[in-house]
């Protein structure tokens, strides 16, 4: 049985051994983006959101109770790669929403612009998330930027979208992999360092650590002060 979960336009259901799996409402029926599992029951069909290929999927196996992302919202999303997580929040949003993905990388934009001729919610942008103001005649405000780079400056990347397209009501999701800034140290330091930089800039509505499901990874959900 599919249920809705406690995140807007995200549902759950039980697989196999008690495994606990989510789903969103597939906005193209019949298509999948990654090859995930779909699902059909009472006439809507459901894809399979996979925890261990999207980090605001493990947010929320988690404990998130609340992503900051609903339905009809504009979202900019930073680092969208071939389109993995950008799909299932282009589900959420639905057709009335829309998503700015931001990507530096042609080859996978070039797989992204395929996801985006079945979903025309969302357009791809080639280019810096670094370097926002090259951007900006091609980004609306926003009520939710959602940002997943493996770069050394990421907080600094994330700071710059923030203060040029986020609402002021908007939330910021940022997905900080330690690896990226150094791979010498713990984790956790650099989360907890992450955090006290955050907090001078944005007020921390939840923290999540995405272990297993991603490992030495975390997540933050902050709104602006």
């Amino acid at each position: 049985m599919i249920t809705q979960s406690k995140i807007f336009e995200v549902y759950e259901a039980i697989r196999g051994k008690n495994r606990r799996i989510l789903l969103t409402k597939n906005l193209v029926p019949g298509k999948t983006v990654y090859d995930e599992g779909l699902f059909r029951e009472k006439g809507t069909e459901y894809r399979e959101w996979n925890a261990k290929k999207s980090k605001l999927a493990a947010m929320i196996l988690r404990g998130a109770l609340n992503i900051g992302i609903r339905k009809n919202d504009v979202i900019l999303y930073l680092g969208s790669s071939t389109g993995t997580t950008v799909s299932h929040v282009s589900d959420i949003v639905g057709k009335d929403g829309f998503i700015f993905a931001v990507d530096p990388a042609p080859r996978v934009m070039r797989e992204l612009v395929f996801v985006a001729e079945d979903r025309k919610n969302i357009a791809p942008i080639l280019a810096d998330a670094n370097k926002p103001a090259e951007y900006v005649g091609n980004v609306a405000l926003v009520d939710a930027v959602y940002q997943d780079i493996a770069q050394r400056n990421q907080l600094q990347i994330f700071l710059k979208n923030v203060k040029m397209f986020l609402k002021d009501e908007g939330c910021g999701l940022l997905a900080v992999k330690a690896r990226s800034i150094d791979v010498t140290r713990k984790p956790k330091g650099i989360f907890n360092e992450i955090r006290q930089d955050l907090e001078k800039e944005m007020t921390i509505i939840d923290y999540r650590i995405l272990e297993p499901f991603q490992l030495g990874h975390c997540m933050f959900i902050c709104k602006k002060k």
